[in-house]
Protein backbone atom coordinates (compact mmCIF):
# COMPACT_ATOMS: atom_id res chain seq x y z
CA UNK A 1 0.00 0.00 0.00
CA UNK A 2 1.87 2.82 -1.17
CA UNK A 3 -1.31 5.88 -0.59
CA UNK A 4 0.90 8.65 -0.44
CA UNK A 5 3.82 10.75 -2.07
CA UNK A 6 6.21 8.93 -4.20
CA UNK A 7 9.77 10.17 -4.11
CA UNK A 8 10.24 12.72 -5.50
CA UNK A 9 6.81 13.42 -6.51
CA UNK A 10 6.85 16.73 -5.64
CA UNK A 11 9.28 17.45 -7.89
CA UNK A 12 7.96 15.93 -10.44
CA UNK A 13 4.44 17.33 -10.00
CA UNK A 14 6.33 21.16 -10.02
CA UNK A 15 7.67 19.88 -13.23
CA UNK A 16 4.30 19.06 -14.77
CA UNK A 17 3.13 22.46 -13.69
CA UNK A 18 5.73 24.65 -14.96
CA UNK A 19 5.99 23.12 -18.06
CA UNK A 20 1.74 23.27 -19.16
CA UNK A 21 1.53 26.65 -17.36
CA UNK A 22 5.00 28.46 -18.34
CA UNK A 23 5.62 26.11 -20.83
CA UNK A 24 9.26 25.58 -19.63
CA UNK A 25 11.12 22.89 -20.65
CA UNK A 26 11.26 19.34 -19.48
CA UNK A 27 14.67 18.48 -19.88
CA UNK A 28 16.02 21.49 -18.19
CA UNK A 29 14.29 21.26 -15.04
CA UNK A 30 14.91 17.59 -14.95
CA UNK A 31 18.91 18.77 -14.67
CA UNK A 32 17.99 21.41 -12.25
CA UNK A 33 15.84 18.97 -10.33
CA UNK A 34 18.14 16.68 -9.76
CA UNK A 35 15.44 14.24 -11.41
CA UNK A 36 15.66 11.36 -14.21
CA UNK A 37 13.67 12.87 -17.24
CA UNK A 38 12.67 8.72 -17.83
CA UNK A 39 11.90 8.85 -14.48
CA UNK A 40 9.34 11.87 -15.02
CA UNK A 41 7.95 10.38 -18.02
CA UNK A 42 7.31 7.23 -16.42
CA UNK A 43 5.73 8.95 -13.32
CA UNK A 44 3.78 10.60 -16.25
CA UNK A 45 2.19 8.01 -17.86
CA UNK A 46 1.66 5.82 -14.87
CA UNK A 47 -1.70 4.08 -14.30
CA UNK A 48 -2.59 3.65 -10.68
CA UNK A 49 -3.02 0.06 -9.87
CA UNK A 50 -7.16 -1.04 -8.75
CA UNK A 51 -6.15 -1.21 -4.88
CA UNK A 52 -4.36 2.08 -4.90
CA UNK A 53 -7.42 3.79 -6.60
CA UNK A 54 -9.87 1.58 -3.60
CA UNK A 55 -7.30 2.48 -0.79
CA UNK A 56 -7.55 6.05 -2.25
CA UNK A 57 -11.07 5.98 -1.75
CA UNK A 58 -11.00 4.34 1.63
CA UNK A 59 -8.66 7.29 2.78
CA UNK A 60 -10.87 9.72 1.97
CA UNK A 61 -13.49 7.85 3.64
CA UNK A 62 -11.82 7.93 6.86
CA UNK A 63 -10.77 11.47 6.40
CA UNK A 64 -14.28 12.46 6.10
CA UNK A 65 -15.48 10.22 9.40
CA UNK A 66 -13.08 11.45 11.60
CA UNK A 67 -13.46 14.78 11.27
CA UNK A 68 -17.50 14.00 11.17
CA UNK A 69 -17.35 11.98 14.48
CA UNK A 70 -14.62 14.38 15.88
CA UNK A 71 -11.50 11.88 16.03
CA UNK A 72 -13.38 9.70 18.72
CA UNK A 73 -13.20 6.55 16.50
CA UNK A 74 -10.54 4.39 16.55
CA UNK A 75 -9.24 1.89 14.00
CA UNK A 76 -11.94 -1.02 14.81
CA UNK A 77 -15.00 1.16 14.94
CA UNK A 78 -13.97 2.89 12.17
CA UNK A 79 -14.31 -0.12 10.42
CA UNK A 80 -17.40 -0.62 11.21
CA UNK A 81 -19.24 2.29 10.73
CA UNK A 82 -17.65 3.21 7.26
CA UNK A 83 -18.92 -0.82 6.16
CA UNK A 84 -22.36 0.04 7.87
CA UNK A 85 -22.92 3.55 6.11
CA UNK A 86 -21.44 2.54 2.99
CA UNK A 87 -22.08 -1.25 2.30
CA UNK A 88 -18.87 -2.00 2.14
CA UNK A 89 -16.70 -4.48 3.62
CA UNK A 90 -12.66 -3.29 4.20
CA UNK A 91 -10.97 -5.58 6.58
CA UNK A 92 -9.89 -3.84 9.88
CA UNK A 93 -6.10 -3.99 9.14
CA UNK A 94 -6.51 -2.88 5.82
CA UNK A 95 -8.02 0.82 8.04
CA UNK A 96 -5.45 0.60 10.37
CA UNK A 97 -2.96 0.44 8.00
CA UNK A 98 -4.20 3.86 6.25
CA UNK A 99 -5.24 5.53 9.39
CA UNK A 100 -1.38 4.64 10.37
CA UNK A 101 -0.52 6.65 7.02
CA UNK A 102 -2.73 9.49 7.55
CA UNK A 103 -1.68 10.31 11.10
CA UNK A 104 -5.52 9.30 12.52
CA UNK A 105 -5.97 7.90 15.65
CA UNK A 106 -8.45 8.13 18.03
CA UNK A 107 -8.73 10.33 21.18
CA UNK A 108 -6.36 8.57 24.43
CA UNK A 109 -7.87 8.85 27.46
CA UNK A 110 -6.06 10.55 30.20
CA UNK A 111 -5.19 8.19 33.20
CA UNK A 112 -7.98 7.94 36.06
CA UNK A 113 -7.10 9.07 39.64
CA UNK A 114 -6.91 6.10 42.30
CA UNK A 115 -9.89 4.95 43.95
CA UNK A 116 -10.66 6.64 47.58
CA UNK A 117 -13.15 4.07 48.99
CA UNK A 118 -15.63 5.09 51.79
CA UNK A 119 -16.92 3.13 54.77
CA UNK A 120 -20.43 2.62 54.24
CA UNK A 121 -23.55 1.85 56.62
CA UNK A 122 -25.03 -1.52 54.73
CA UNK A 123 -23.52 -2.90 52.75
CA UNK A 124 -24.63 -5.81 49.55
CA UNK A 125 -22.40 -9.06 48.19
CA UNK A 126 -21.10 -8.68 45.18
CA UNK A 127 -23.95 -10.81 43.32
CA UNK A 128 -23.32 -9.86 39.78
CA UNK A 129 -19.70 -11.24 40.61
CA UNK A 130 -18.24 -9.51 37.36
CA UNK A 131 -20.95 -11.77 35.37
CA UNK A 132 -22.19 -8.57 33.20
CA UNK A 133 -23.90 -10.92 30.64
CA UNK A 134 -27.60 -10.34 30.08
CA UNK A 135 -29.98 -12.41 28.18
CA UNK A 136 -33.04 -9.49 27.92
CA UNK A 137 -33.90 -5.91 29.20
CA UNK A 138 -33.91 -4.98 32.59
CA UNK A 139 -32.32 -8.42 34.52
CA UNK A 140 -29.41 -6.45 35.34
CA UNK A 141 -29.08 -2.82 35.78
CA UNK A 142 -25.50 -1.03 36.94
CA UNK A 143 -25.25 2.52 38.26
CA UNK A 144 -22.25 5.00 39.75
CA UNK A 145 -22.13 9.22 40.00
CA UNK A 146 -19.08 10.90 37.97
CA UNK A 147 -17.86 14.38 38.12
CA UNK A 148 -17.22 17.58 35.25
CA UNK A 149 -15.65 20.33 36.07
CA UNK A 150 -17.71 23.44 34.98
CA UNK A 151 -14.68 25.38 32.59
CA UNK A 152 -13.50 28.58 34.00
CA UNK A 153 -15.53 28.41 37.29
CA UNK A 154 -14.33 26.50 40.30
CA UNK A 155 -17.73 24.23 40.50
CA UNK A 156 -18.25 21.16 39.47
CA UNK A 157 -21.45 19.06 37.86
CA UNK A 158 -22.34 15.50 38.78
CA UNK A 159 -23.74 12.89 36.58
CA UNK A 160 -25.65 10.18 37.70
CA UNK A 161 -26.83 7.15 35.42
CA UNK A 162 -28.42 3.47 35.49
CA UNK A 163 -27.34 1.40 32.42
CA UNK A 164 -28.58 -1.80 31.23
CA UNK A 165 -25.80 -4.46 30.91
CA UNK A 166 -28.48 -6.02 28.26
CA UNK A 167 -28.06 -3.64 25.50
CA UNK A 168 -26.05 -0.76 27.36
CA UNK A 169 -28.62 1.82 26.96
CA UNK A 170 -28.90 4.75 29.97
CA UNK A 171 -32.29 3.78 31.39
CA UNK A 172 -32.13 6.57 33.30
CA UNK A 173 -29.47 9.63 33.89
CA UNK A 174 -29.64 13.19 36.04
CA UNK A 175 -27.32 16.21 36.16
CA UNK A 176 -26.87 17.73 40.08
CA UNK A 177 -24.49 20.10 41.67
CA UNK A 178 -24.58 17.67 44.66
CA UNK A 179 -23.79 14.08 45.17
CA UNK A 180 -25.75 13.70 47.53
CA UNK A 181 -28.95 11.55 48.21
CA UNK A 182 -31.06 13.24 46.40
CA UNK A 183 -29.32 12.69 42.68
CA UNK A 184 -29.08 8.96 43.33
CA UNK A 185 -33.14 9.07 44.50
CA UNK A 186 -33.95 10.93 41.50
CA UNK A 187 -32.01 8.69 39.44
CA UNK A 188 -33.58 5.57 40.43
CA UNK A 189 -37.20 6.81 40.31
CA UNK A 190 -36.67 8.12 36.86
CA UNK A 191 -35.98 4.73 35.60
CA UNK A 192 -38.83 3.10 37.26
CA UNK A 193 -40.97 5.57 36.02
CA UNK A 194 -39.92 4.96 32.38
CA UNK A 195 -39.62 0.40 33.08
CA UNK A 196 -42.42 0.45 36.40
CA UNK A 197 -42.46 -4.17 35.85
CA UNK A 198 -38.34 -3.91 36.22
CA UNK A 199 -36.79 -6.16 39.02
CA UNK A 200 -33.05 -6.50 37.70
CA UNK A 201 -29.85 -7.42 39.71
CA UNK A 202 -29.32 -3.76 40.69
CA UNK A 203 -25.47 -2.99 41.09
CA UNK A 204 -23.53 -0.13 42.81
CA UNK A 205 -20.72 0.64 44.06
CA UNK A 206 -20.61 1.19 47.94
CA UNK A 207 -21.08 4.89 48.31
CA UNK A 208 -23.23 6.17 51.10
CA UNK A 209 -26.21 7.30 48.83
CA UNK A 210 -27.01 3.14 48.17
CA UNK A 211 -26.24 2.03 51.53
CA UNK A 212 -29.11 4.28 53.12
CA UNK A 213 -31.75 2.49 54.54
CA UNK A 214 -34.08 4.64 52.49
CA UNK A 215 -32.78 3.93 48.58
CA UNK A 216 -32.51 -0.15 50.17
CA UNK A 217 -36.11 0.25 50.81
CA UNK A 218 -37.27 1.65 47.28
CA UNK A 219 -34.80 -1.39 46.16
CA UNK A 220 -37.30 -3.71 48.40
CA UNK A 221 -40.27 -2.11 47.25
CA UNK A 222 -39.91 -2.55 43.91
CA UNK A 223 -38.49 -6.11 44.56
CA UNK A 224 -34.84 -5.61 43.44
CA UNK A 225 -31.87 -7.81 44.22
CA UNK A 226 -29.07 -5.31 45.66
CA UNK A 227 -25.54 -5.96 44.91
CA UNK A 228 -21.88 -3.89 45.51
CA UNK A 229 -18.76 -3.39 44.39
CA UNK A 230 -16.01 -4.81 46.60
CA UNK A 231 -13.94 -1.95 48.46
CA UNK A 232 -11.07 -0.36 46.18
CA UNK A 233 -12.53 -2.87 42.70
CA UNK A 234 -13.92 -0.58 40.48
CA UNK A 235 -14.00 -3.00 37.77
CA UNK A 236 -16.37 -4.83 39.89
CA UNK A 237 -18.84 -1.72 37.89
CA UNK A 238 -16.90 -2.38 34.80
CA UNK A 239 -19.52 -1.60 32.29
CA UNK A 240 -20.31 1.69 34.23
CA UNK A 241 -17.25 2.37 34.41
CA UNK A 242 -16.09 2.35 30.59
CA UNK A 243 -19.40 4.14 30.00
CA UNK A 244 -17.58 7.12 31.64
CA UNK A 245 -14.41 7.07 30.06
CA UNK A 246 -16.15 7.03 26.73
CA UNK A 247 -18.20 10.09 28.00
CA UNK A 248 -15.07 11.82 28.92
CA UNK A 249 -12.70 10.72 26.15
CA UNK A 250 -15.46 11.68 23.21
CA UNK A 251 -17.77 14.25 24.56
CA UNK A 252 -15.11 16.80 24.86
CA UNK A 253 -13.99 16.27 21.26
CA UNK A 254 -17.35 17.06 19.98
CA UNK A 255 -18.55 19.80 21.78
CA UNK A 256 -17.49 22.97 22.29
CA UNK A 257 -17.19 23.55 26.16
CA UNK A 258 -16.64 26.91 27.52
CA UNK A 259 -19.71 27.35 30.43
CA UNK A 260 -22.07 25.54 32.60
CA UNK A 261 -24.82 25.95 29.99
CA UNK A 262 -22.65 24.55 27.12
CA UNK A 263 -21.41 21.36 29.76
CA UNK A 264 -25.20 21.01 30.03
CA UNK A 265 -26.13 20.86 26.60
CA UNK A 266 -23.10 18.22 26.26
CA UNK A 267 -24.14 15.81 28.36
CA UNK A 268 -27.70 15.69 27.36
CA UNK A 269 -26.67 15.41 23.95
CA UNK A 270 -23.85 12.94 24.05
CA UNK A 271 -26.40 10.95 26.08
CA UNK A 272 -28.82 11.14 23.13
CA UNK A 273 -26.23 10.85 20.76
CA UNK A 274 -24.73 7.41 22.27
CA UNK A 275 -28.19 5.23 22.50
CA UNK A 276 -29.52 6.80 19.11
CA UNK A 277 -26.31 6.94 16.73
CA UNK A 278 -23.55 5.40 18.04
CA UNK A 279 -22.83 1.88 16.99
CA UNK A 280 -21.56 -1.57 18.28
CA UNK A 281 -19.36 -3.55 17.16
CA UNK A 282 -20.91 -6.31 19.40
CA UNK A 283 -24.42 -5.90 18.68
CA UNK A 284 -23.82 -5.84 14.95
CA UNK A 285 -23.42 -2.62 14.27
CA UNK A 286 -26.83 -1.42 16.17
CA UNK A 287 -27.39 1.34 18.72
CA UNK A 288 -28.71 0.22 22.40
CA UNK A 289 -31.81 2.13 21.47
CA UNK A 290 -32.51 -0.22 18.70
CA UNK A 291 -30.85 -2.94 20.83
CA UNK A 292 -33.63 -2.04 23.26
CA UNK A 293 -36.54 -1.74 21.20
CA UNK A 294 -36.10 -4.87 19.09
CA UNK A 295 -35.60 -6.93 22.68
CA UNK A 296 -38.38 -5.02 23.94
CA UNK A 297 -40.93 -6.06 20.85
CA UNK A 298 -39.56 -9.89 20.73
CA UNK A 299 -40.73 -12.59 22.66
CA UNK A 300 -37.63 -14.51 22.16
CA UNK A 301 -34.59 -11.24 22.62
CA UNK A 302 -31.90 -11.51 20.50
CA UNK A 303 -28.63 -12.62 22.51
CA UNK A 304 -25.71 -10.77 22.31
CA UNK A 305 -22.41 -12.72 23.47
CA UNK A 306 -19.72 -10.60 25.34
CA UNK A 307 -16.87 -11.14 23.36
CA UNK A 308 -13.52 -12.81 24.61
CA UNK A 309 -10.92 -10.99 25.42
CA UNK A 310 -7.39 -12.57 24.50
CA UNK A 311 -5.43 -10.53 27.10
CA UNK A 312 -7.13 -11.27 29.91
CA UNK A 313 -7.40 -15.28 28.63
CA UNK A 314 -3.63 -14.83 28.37
CA UNK A 315 -3.06 -13.65 31.71
CA UNK A 316 -5.07 -15.70 33.49
CA UNK A 317 -3.38 -19.01 31.54
CA UNK A 318 -0.36 -17.65 32.87
CA UNK A 319 -0.74 -16.86 36.59
CA UNK A 320 -4.52 -18.41 37.73
CA UNK A 321 -3.29 -21.53 36.61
Amino acid sequence: MKLGKLRYESKYLAVRHFHETKKWGIKLMCEQLGICRAAYYKWLHKEIPKQELENIKLAVLIKEFDERFSHILGYRRMTSWINHFNHTNYGKKRVHRIMKKLGIHSVIRKKKQKYKCSIPENTAENKLSRDFYATAPNQKWSTDVTEFKIPVEKKKLYLSAILDLYDRYPVAYVVSYRNDNKLVFKTFDKAISSNPNAKPVFHSDRGLQYTSKVFQNKLRNQEMEQSMSRVGHCIDNGPTEGFWGIIKSEMYQMYEITDEASLRFAIKDYIRFYSEERLQDRYYCKTPLEVRREALSSGKPEKYPIPENKRIKKYKEKWCA
